[in-house]
């Protein structure tokens, strides 16, 4: 496969989405849209699904992005540009316990993101919590990757079921 040029990275939440698109890149000198900046406003608003969905295709436009999710209302955009797919297939232990500490480290720290939005204990707590987006929407997210790494009408979408799988695969990738 040449480099690819246009990238999805997918998962469920706390999968380490963002962090590879980061290192992707980095290491292949494209330009990275960290989506929940382009969903969330200050205050925790959400930005309305029209307007998201404008702004992922004018994104999509291009031929360098990488993108570290795909939602409602907008995921076929990416998917019909993408040139690659990848998929964190993590088991659901590993993913969770990476997102209860990375959401414990933001509770500690105040940490700003998402246009300076913080978590909060209250944010947390609620059933609009992203900790219960995840195992709400944990076999949904897997099942739908698996869908599209058998769909011949899509990109290729490669799946990493361990974080060890996806080093080998990065250790792999030409340097920049």
């Amino acid at each position: 496969m040449n480099s690819p040029t246009r990238i999805l990275v997918y998962g469920v939440h706390g999968s380490g989405k963002s962090t590879l698109a980061q290192q992707l890149a980095h290491r292949l000198g494209l330009p990275w849209h960290p989506v929940d900046d382009l969903l969330w406003e200050p205050g925790w608003v959400e930005v309305p699904i029209a307007l998201q969905r404008s702004r992922i295709e004018a994104i999509c436009r291009h031929e360098r992005w990488i993108l570290d999710g795909a939602y409602h209302g907008w995921r076929d955009v990416p998917l019909a540009r993408a040139d690659l797919v990848i998929g964190l297939d993590y088991p659901r232990g590993l993913s969770f316990r990476r997102l209860l500490r990375r959401t414990r480290d933001r509770l500690r720290t105040g940490e700003e993101f998402c246009n300076g939005n913080r978590e909060s204990l209250g944010s947390v707590l609620s059933l609009d919590s992203v900790l219960v987006w995840h195992l709400t929407g944990y076999a949904r997210e897997r099942a739908r990757m698996r869908a599209w790494q058998q769909d011949p009408a899509g990109p290729p979408v490669l799946l990493f079921d361990t974080p060890q799988a996806l080093e080998n695969w990065l250790a792999g990738l030409p340097p920049r």
